[in-house]
């Protein structure tokens, strides 16, 4: 079985955790022991959030010289390498000595027309309260925008097109091995008239290239895995329910948060209807149980209305 599982920020590094080095490595371990248990009879492609740590470089480039600071892209690429690393590590030490593992810096095109462009929505980096959050925006010309009861700096995000690497990460995977690639939603990038490419500023949400890797693929399964265990109708409400097996048509119909559950969602929708194959949403502990069809929220062609629920 071909499995594209994209980890979330959240599963990396928990909600109001401090963004140190022993901290990512330590969650980073706990995840590398849930997916190792997948490597041994599918093929497995691994894919990151990395918005608390391009936002940590943002900062400190800024702080070192603020007229100078590095653009997105080559902080989404500092990313991927720190991120992959970590990741390749904990998950070779726990893996056969025959199971290789590979980190891919992955360049995915975007279109210089987008509307994200013109209306940044994607949250990357540490929270701050208001005050903190206006003064620091007015200083470094950011977009800032509320998320939950504070404030976070937002960026672009547009979609991806084209993945550069594509034919690099197949010939991996063909070969046995696990590869990490497109870390962060890869680093974005547009084509010049020559042909040539050139990185932008922007943040590509890294659901929705997870989903376009995982189509490109021809996987069997795309898993994106959080610290939520399932994707819910009326979330955070006293009717709130759990989505356990929902077809792409039915839940293209309901409405989620926009800038949480909505990407993986509608990440989820756009590889099931190009493959046929299945889309999984829920915790990273519950990765091999979500596959069995027995945890989280499965996303599928065909469903019984009967299995939508829990009962």
């Amino acid at each position: 079985m071909r499995i594209v599982i994209a980890l979330g920020g959240n599963a990396l590094l928990h909600r109001g955790e401090p963004l140190t080095a022993d901290n990512q490595r330590r969650n980073v371990k706990i995840a590398a022991q849930a997916l190792a248990p997948l490597v041994t009879d599918n093929e497995l492609v691994i894919s990151h959030g990395n918005g608390p740590q391009v936002g940590l470089l943002a900062l400190q480039g800024a702080a070192y010289k603020p007229n100078e600071s590095y653009p997105l892209d080559i902080l989404d690429a500092e990313t991927e390498g720190m991120i992959g690393y970590l990741i390749e590590q904990e998950l070779t030490s726990l893996l056969p000595a025959e199971k290789r593992c590979a980190t891919l810096l992955t360049q995915i095109e975007v279109d210089a027309n987008d509307p994200a462009f013109t209306h940044p929505t994607k949250p990357i980096g540490p929270m701050y309260n208001e005050a903190d959050a206006r003064k620091i925006a007015k200083e470094r010309n950011w977009t800032i925008a509320p998320d939950a009861d504070r404030y976070r700096r937002v960026v672009p995000s547009p979609r991806p097109k084209r993945i550069f690497e594509m034919s690099i990460i197949e010939l991996l995977v063909n070969q046995n091995v696990v590869v990490i690639c497109a870390g962060g939603g890869g680093i974005p990038v547009l084509s010049r008239e020559d042909g040539s490419l050139i990185g932008v500023e922007a943040v590509i949400d890294k659901d929705l290239a997870s989903s376009l890797l995982a189509t490109e693929l021809n996987a069997d399964a795309l898993l994106m895995l959080t610290d939520v265990d399932a994707v819910y109708k009326h979330w955070n409400e006293p009717n709130a329910r759990a989505i356990r097996r929902i077809t792409a048509k039915d839940i293209s119909e309901l409405s989620f948060a926009p800038g949480s559950m909505q990407p993986k969602v509608q990440a989820g929708i756009e590889f099931v209807k190009q493959t046929g194959g299945i889309a999984g949403i829920g915790k990273l502990q519950d990765a091999q149980a979500i596959l069995r069809g027995e945890a989280g929220t499965v996303i599928a062609q065909d469903v019984p209305e009967t299995q939508w629920w829990d009962h």
